[in-house]
């Protein structure tokens, strides 16, 4: 291909903007999470945030002239929502009812770990390194349950070892499923996620007996706006932009972010053994994210893969 075929690179402008938004953005989910539960049950503040994201992301599509999903593509669509939402964000809100937002991001920073044993299962294979990723993070995921805070609270640590198990699990199980395009596909996850939760919290008797306060609105409507719609939009521009290992860079620091904000807005209290185990989990994840690195010929246009 001649250098003149090759597809101008995005301004650095955006691509700054972009990593700015799912770093700052989805670092901050944690401590919305955690102010909207002082007004809302978990499952229906889970659910509402992503109807409404949804909702409104549908509308916008469907005005730009995108087709709706095929009948296959929405029941794929809605294992997914069920798997990545319903589960990785579902149980995520649970859990914070009794444990910092900062403990539930790191806790959530294990996916990739989980994520590259489920593709065993898939038939992948890894190198070395990744599997000597996958060893060190679950040896940071043992030093985050096995003390403090998620020792004094059984529920909230079974809930954070479940959310990033289920969502890669979604994440492997969605590869060369028949989906709408990405947009489309996130906004049919969220609304099938969202309507799956909301239904939830409903059987299990959640219900909304007052008025939520201004911030615990407020709380919802930026997990909604910001953490869906834009955080979400922001992802997917990247995916299409920069190279994989740079647009899932989040991983790395979404965790660091909320424990920041944590301890700042709402006064979480961190411990030595936390950070510990954040910085063993991260170390676990850099590794297997190096490790399946594609590594393509130079004459060739670099494979885009999403993110594990």
């Amino acid at each position: 291909m001649a250098t003149g075929d090759l597809p101008a690179p995005p301004p650095r402008v955006a691509v700054v903007l972009g990593l700015l938004s799912v770093y700052l953005i989805w670092g901050s989910t944690y401590l919305g999470i955690r102010l909207g539960l002082r007004g809302f049950p978990p499952f229906l503040m889970a659910g509402i945030r992503f109807l409404f994201a949804g909702s409104v992301l549908l509308l916008w599509l469907r005005w730009r002239g995108h087709a709706l999903p095929t009948r296959r593509q929405w029941q794929n669509a809605a294992i997914m929502g069920c798997l990545l939402l319903g589960l990785g964000n579902g149980l995520v809100s649970v859990a914070q009812q009794w444990v910092s937002s900062g403990m539930a991001a790191i806790s959530v920073a294990s996916m990739p770990v989980w994520a590259a044993l489920f593709g065993v299962a898939f038939g992948r294979r890894y190198l070395s390194v990744e599997w000597l990723g996958v060893g060190i993070g679950f040896v940071g995921v043992l030093i985050l349950n096995i003390g403090g805070e998620l020792r004094a609270q059984p529920l909230g640590a079974l809930c954070l070892l479940a959310a990033p198990a289920g969502w890669a699990f979604g994440s492997v199980w969605s590869r060369g499923r028949d989906l709408p395009a990405p947009f489309m596909s996130t906004a049919a996850q969220m609304l099938c996620g969202g309507a799956v939760m909301g239904s939830f919290g409903l059987a299990i008797g959640e219900r909304i007996d007052s008025v939520p306060s201004p911030l615990a609105l407020g709380a919802v409507v930026y997990l909604a706006v910001f953490g869906s719609i834009i955080g979400f939009g922001a992802y997917i521009w990247l995916l299409h932009n920069v190279r994989p290992a740079l647009a899932t860079s989040y991983a790395y620091v979404n965790p660091p972010i909320a424990v920041l904000l944590g301890a700042i807005v709402a006064n979480e209290q961190v411990g030595w053994q936390t950070l510990i185990a954040m910085a063993v989990i991260l170390t676990g994840v850099v590794l297997i994210t190096r490790g399946s690195r594609p590594h393509p010929p130079s004459a060739a246009k670099p494979q885009l893969k999403g993110a594990d």
